[in-house]
């Protein structure tokens, strides 16, 4: 159907996902600074009659001081609007009463407080950042290589991101490191999971094929949102690569510049 594809898509919408690294701003030193246009983008988004949420696979703060670094950037972001993976992976320890030994960034660590993490029986890694030192890495690879039944959570797998001073490795790496050595396969909470991405759409309280993702990561934001039956628009910042755009097995629904002109575009195909 003509009216599926991009920009036609946008008529029947009912509610967008927006990434927010490389889509809303740029990481870096401080908050790091708003991509050109992202905030009024953001405002006419949440002045329209679309249902808005941001997901995110931001490991390295508590949701709080995130959305609280976003409103400082100028985002009228709420708490309740983010989905970022720790969360998600909390809830999920909980359920399956695994207690984590934990690889992640220090400003993370706090949204784990009321985790078990006594003799643990499972690994957690998030975008560590520094802390990806060998001894860290290798106390991690110890902990599951001593475990009869190894369980290893991985909150996303993106390979990198952009910081205002470049690119950076992403947990990704790591993850494919332990997975390697200890011949296991992890399991992945963020994006491109699935149940990551349906997790947001319950809360919306839509379909799939109502909703579309926008993201600067052509396999994790595109390709999981595709994957799950939503359309997928990449944007032009962040991590793009031009050869993102000659991906031999994921091709984004739509390209944008940026951020500003895809919700132009949206907005101008619903008579906004």
């Amino acid at each position: 159907m003509a009216d599926r594809d991009w920009p036609g898509c946008a008529s029947s919408l009912k509610g967008v996902i927006l990434d927010l690294c490389g889509v809303l701003y740029e990481s870096g030193e401080g908050d790091g600074v708003a991509i050109p246009g992202s905030i009024d983008a953001v405002k006419k988004l949440k002045t329209s009659d679309l249902q808005l949420r941001f997901c995110t696979n931001e490991t390295q703060a508590t949701r709080e001081k995130f959305v609280a670094k976003l409103q400082r950037l100028g985002f009228g972001i709420s708490v309740s609007e983010v989905f970022p993976p720790a969360p998600a992976a909390i809830a999920v320890l909980k359920r399956r009463r695994l207690r984590p030994h934990l690889l992640v960034h220090d400003g993370l660590v706090p949204e784990f407080d009321g985790v078990d993490k006594s003799n643990p029986n499972c690994v957690v890694i998030g975008d560590a950042a520094e802390h990806f030192t060998y001894q860290n890495l290798n106390e991690a690879f110890r902990v599951l290589v001593g475990l009869e039944n190894p369980v290893l959570f991985s909150l996303g797998q993106g390979r990198y991101y952009k910081e205002t001073d470049g690119l950076k490795l992403d947990v990704g790496v790591y993850m494919k490191a332990l997975e390697y050595a200890c011949d296991l396969k992890a399991e992945v909470i963020g994006k491109p999971s699935p149940t990551f991405f349906q997790s947001v759409l319950d809360d919306m309280q839509l379909q799939p094929h109502e909703v579309l993702m926008i993201g600067d990561d052509l396999l994790n934001d595109v390709g999981g949102a595709q994957q799950c039956g939503m359309k997928g628009v990449q944007v032009r910042t962040g991590k793009y690569r031009p050869s993102d755009e000659r991906h031999p097995t994921v091709t984004a629904d739509g390209t944008v510049d940026d951020l500003a002109q895809a919700v132009d575009m949206i907005l101008s195909q619903r008579g906004q």
